[in-house]
């Protein structure tokens, strides 16, 4: 690249000499001015307005114009005298934040390059520091008979400098608000949302002119002699919005369809696919239902077959084996097992009734066994008394 200028960037007492070269370019088509009449190319040329002469380049010098229209001649020698410590210097004056910078302010972007050999070290030592602090350098500088303000910073391995504006060039934003007190709705706030959603965000690199393109294709067709057909204009409303909600849902609805055709080979566009219910015939309902019918019932079947031989356990403890023809079945030998402890309890309860009134009786037999014994007992000492006296009788 060509290099616009040379110098040398101040860093304290360090002086790093550097190549100024230009960091974007303008890719507009310019197009001249021709007579219609037959193509012939108008052309501007100089003319002093006394004498109505055209005048040379090197006749022509500088001047300032008064506000009574009197004009104050400026020679360069004039110019030359004037203390501009940064003719030839990009002096550094501060290092900022980034964020202090107002995007107002930023013109015209430049490289900085080093210049020679000798100026390799302090250029990378400025460019890491200002890398290190995340910060950027404020600086001025001479270009084309002015001093300017720039601002420093780090683009990849490059120093890169922004020209700024000097602050009171920036006009304040009187009367460019809109007038009124204007409420929005949070409902619009939503769709906005959701439209600055769907938008998304966008591969800056992907950017580029499409006028530009337009009108080279444009001159392409011209050049070879076909014939040019119009472009189909856009609908864009006319400017004209009726209803804000309405336009921010058409707005994210059409931002929504461009995406889907933007990214429909990508397998992932973000957006969900709808397909419809296909709807069966009645004949089709007919025999699906007939079909699960069937299922249901060799399934019914199969269920029966496996279940004729259940073995389960009693509450006894013993294993019994018995079959069944159902699901219902099967539960059948926990109730008869139920029933089987009931009847059991109530065997228990009759055995354990009968044992106590075997008891009962028994005593009751032995209460009149010992009764009957002591009464033949007393009855035969009775009778053993009686026999006695007659006995002595009879012997006297």
């Amino acid at each position: 690249m060509r290099s616009i200028w040379n110098g040398a960037i101040s860093f304290g007492l360090v002086s790093i000499p550097i190549k100024l070269v230009n960091a974007t370019e303008n890719h507009s088509i310019s197009f001249r001015q021709i007579h219609l009449a037959d193509g012939g190319r108008i052309r501007y040329r100089k003319v002093c307005e006394l004498d109505e002469e055209e005048v040379s380049g090197g006749e022509i010098g500088k001047a300032y114009e008064d506000a009574d229209g009197t004009m104050i001649p400026i020679t360069d020698e004039d110019l030359a005298q004037l203390p501009l410590p940064t003719a030839k210097t990009i002096e550094i004056v501060a290092f900022v934040p980034a964020d202090r910078i107002d995007p107002l302010q930023m013109d015209a972007a430049y490289y900085l390059s080093a210049n020679g050999v000798p100026a390799a070290k302090p250029y990378t030592l400025l460019r890491e520091a200002l890398k290190r602090s995340n910060r950027v350098a404020v600086a001025k500088y001479a270009l084309r008979g002015r001093e300017r303000l720039g601002m420093l910073r780090v683009v990849d391995d490059v120093i890169a400098m922004h020209g700024l504006l000097w602050p009171d060039e920036i006009r304040a934003p009187q009367d460019a608000a809109p007038d009124g007190d204007i409420t929005v709705r949070d409902a619009e706030l939503d769709l906005a949302d959701a439209l600055m959603d769907t938008l998304g965000e966008v591969d800056m690199d992907s950017l580029h002119d499409d006028y530009r393109e337009a009108v080279e294709e444009l001159v392409a067709a011209k050049a070879a002699g076909e014939t040019v057909l119009p472009a189909e204009p856009e609908d864009t409303g006319d400017g004209k919005v009726i209803d804000l909600i309405a336009a921010l849902e058409n707005s994210v609805r059409a931002a929504r369809k461009s995406r889907n055709v933007e990214g429909a080979g990508d397998g992932d566009s973000g957006m969900a696919d709808v397909h419809p219910i296909k709807k069966t015939s009645s004949k089709t309902s007919g025999k699906t239902a007939r079909t699960t019918e069937a299922e249901q019932a060799t399934k019914a079947e199969q269920t029966t077959g496996t279940a004729k031989k259940t073995t389960h356990r009693t509450p006894t403890g013993k294993t019994v084996t018995r079959s069944g023809s159902s699901t219902a079945k099967k539960s059948a030998p926990k109730s008869t097992g139920a029933k089987k402890s009931t009847s059991t309890a109530k065997k228990s309860a009759g055995s354990a009734g009968s044992r106590t009134t075997a008891k009962k009786s028994t005593t009751k037999t032995a209460t009149k066994t010992a009764t009957k014994k002591r009464t033949s007992s007393s009855s035969s000492g009775t009778t053993a008394k009686k026999t006695a006296p007659s006995r002595k009788r009879t012997s006297a």
